[in-house]
């Protein structure tokens, strides 16, 4: 697809996907600036999201203590994941029928006006304690990262050497839980400090930064569709029956799958229990609560870096099974920390805690990463990415509704018992790590026949 026609070029001429011939790829991924253009893109794109989807779910909390209604975290969580689940399959039809460099350069125009409508919205609830226009606007963010998944992932095995993908993927990951860190801690100032008072100045930086990762993105060279003859059809809109079929005739692909959507429920269960714990539990302030939150990214960044090193050039399925049993360590220990701790050694052990949890999880994620960019065939790769969000996504939407219902139960939603949430989440997790077996020479991927 070309992204700017050029004089005389016809509307049809402008769609149909242009042949890029592929350039050498560079030896090392660091002096390349393609790669650095996306990997700065991307921090950018999960700083912003985690800004304001941050901002809105301390809003949620106020508005519950303001009104003296339910708290909306829950219904906050599941409408930005709804689009994930809505149109994954589709944002990977469109990954493998396009140029990704150019889907990930028209994601980033979207954002900005995305995030002016974001401002607004704030702007809205300041004046009315109304969350109607803070969902909508949850929702079209989600949309945007739907469609911005494939082809963020997706690119990395066109731009990179193979040899080079596990390493990228820990610095990938490590700097988008950096961006998470920097996000949700600078959301919790703007949120006690600048909001609504200086709600101009948050619009500003919500702005420059959605800007400035277009820029980066102009960064990435020009990368060929991979199936420029691909069709849309019923399938394109979830999964199609072609990458179904993959993924049940490939048993280590369907695990790996299935693994990886459950760091993410976690995560989706863990970020508002967080909040709960520290506005509601502790009586922190914003900027506090926020920062609770950053020990356990921090730790995820960290656990993404020494997960990559670790696994050197393969997937290295050890580091799942460690992972787990670091994430039930560290759950478990949030929980009794909050049920038996003195008020003093809340905050500091609670930090421990989620970096101990973060940590964990950092290393359980890298090689299943890994595993789904390159297990698939090269025309399936962003049909694969499109599928693992669809995973992904269904595990956070569960995620919104099961925080609800542990919130509902165990009187997480009051804030002083909110420490079962964490023991739950642990007795979640247990099953998986006492059944799960590290994968033994795997078999290479079965060869299908073509579907007519």
């Amino acid at each position: 697809m070309v992204l700017f026609p050029e004089p005389g070029m016809s509307a049809s001429d402008a769609l149909t996907p242009a042949v890029v011939p592929r350039e050498p790829l560079p030896e090392s991924m660091w002096g390349d600036s393609s790669f650095l253009g996306m990997l700065t893109t991307q921090l950018l794109g999960a700083f912003n999201d985690n800004l304001f989807k941050q901002v809105a779910l301390l809003t949620c909390v106020d508005v519950a203590l303001a009104t003296g209604t339910g708290n909306q975290q829950s219904m906050a969580m599941f409408l930005f994941a709804l689009p994930f689940v809505l149109f994954s399959g589709f944002a990977g039809y469109l990954s493998d029928r396009y140029s990704k460099r150019g889907i990930v350069v028209l994601c980033k125009l979207a954002e900005i006006a995305i995030v002016i409508l974001g401002t607004l919205s704030l702007w809205r609830n300041s004046n009315t304690h109304n969350l109607y226009a803070i969902f909508a606007v949850l929702f079209l963010m989600g949309t945007h990262s739907a469609f911005f998944g494939p082809a963020k992932f997706g690119i990395l095995p066109e731009i990179l050497r193979e040899k080079n993908l596990p390493a990228a993927n820990g610095v990938f990951l490590m700097t988008t839980f950096l961006a998470i860190i920097l996000g949700q801690a600078l959301a919790g100032v703007l949120k006690q400090h600048l909001i609504p008072e200086y709600l101009l100045v948050v619009g500003l930086v919500y702005v420059l930064v959605a800007g400035s990762g277009l820029l980066t993105a102009l960064l990435i060279r020009r990368t060929p569709p991979a199936n420029p003859a691909l069709r849309i059809n019923r399938d394109s809109l979830l999964i199609s029956r072609d990458m179904l079929h993959l993924i049940r005739a490939d048993r280590p692909l369907l695990i790996t799958l299935l693994m990886s959507s459950v760091f993410w429920l976690v995560g989706g269960i863990v970020q508002p229990s967080v909040n709960d714990y520290g506005k509601l539990q502790l009586g922190l302030t914003d900027t506090q609560t926020s920062l609770m939150l950053v020990t356990l990214v921090l730790g995820i960044a960290i656990g993404c870096v020494l997960g990559g090193w670790m696994s050197g050039e393969r997937a290295d399925f050890r580091l799942v099974r460690w992972g787990s049993w670091g994430m039930i360590g560290g759950l478990v220990l949030m929980g009794l920390v909050g049920a038996t701790a003195a008020p003093l050694k809340l905050v500091v052990l609670t930090e421990l805690a989620l970096f101990v949890c973060g940590l964990s999880a950092g290393m359980f994620a890298v090689p299943l990463q890994v595993f789904l960019q390159s297990r698939p065939p090269a025309d399936k790769k962003g049909q694969m990415i499109g599928a693992m969000n669809l995973a992904n996504w269904i595990a956070i939407l569960l995620s919104a509704v099961l925080y609800g219902v542990f919130a509902w139960l165990l009187g997480g939603g009051e804030g002083s018992h909110t420490w079962r949430i964490f023991l739950a989440t642990a007795a979640l997790l247990l099953p998986m790590a006492v059944l799960f077996r590290p994968f033994q020479n795997v078999p290479p991927p079965p060869v299908l026949p073509a579907r007519q």
